[in-house]
């Protein structure tokens, strides 16, 4: 019993010895680091603001109604029923380019994109199913296309100027 006494007491004191502080040099820390210098700053200007309604930094608000591709009326007699999620992933532009579908909110509709298109497609920003349509828009929420679903993973439709678009995968 006497050596378990012995190793609890030796246990004791190397713990209460590694709690002192013998590594520490106290006049290190009381000395003040040394102050920054100044740097030049140049001098202000003061004068009068032009008047509101100047130019504006942002753009201005669209002024009619998004333009529907032409015969809007033959797209829904064929048009097959569309979802926003059968929308989301990648598909295939005219054979040529790609375009990327999101559930990301932007605005009223969602997040989209495209790589490697040409025309009106470069601008995609955002993208919303409406009836059995799908709207394209811009960045700045104004329609630049849409298409309709012709078959399964196959759409057709046009840009708002007439460019033909066909979506696949």
């Amino acid at each position: 019993m006497q050596l378990r006494y012995a190793m609890t007491g030796v246990a004791v004191v190397l713990s209460l010895a590694g709690c002192q502080r013998t590594a520490y040099d106290n006049a290190s820390y009381s000395s003040q680091p040394a102050p920054l210098t100044a740097q030049p700053v140049p001098s202000v200007q003061g004068g009068q603001l032009p008047p509101p309604g100047g130019a504006s930094q942002f753009p201005a608000a669209p002024s009619a109604a998004p333009a529907a591709p032409a015969a809007p009326g033959a797209m829904a007699a064929n048009a097959l029923d569309v979802t926003k999620e059968s929308m989301v992933g990648s598909w295939r532009v005219n054979g040529g380019c790609d375009m990327f579908l999101t559930l990301t909110n932007l605005g009223s509709g969602s997040r989209g994109g495209t790589r490697g298109c040409t025309g009106e497609l470069t601008a995609m920003g955002s993208w919303e199913v409406s009836g059995k349509q799908v709207l394209l828009k811009d960045r700045s929420g104004n329609q630049i296309g849409s298409v309709y679903k012709t078959a399964d993973n196959s759409f057709s439709g046009q840009t708002s100027g007439g460019q033909a678009i066909t979506l696949s995968r």
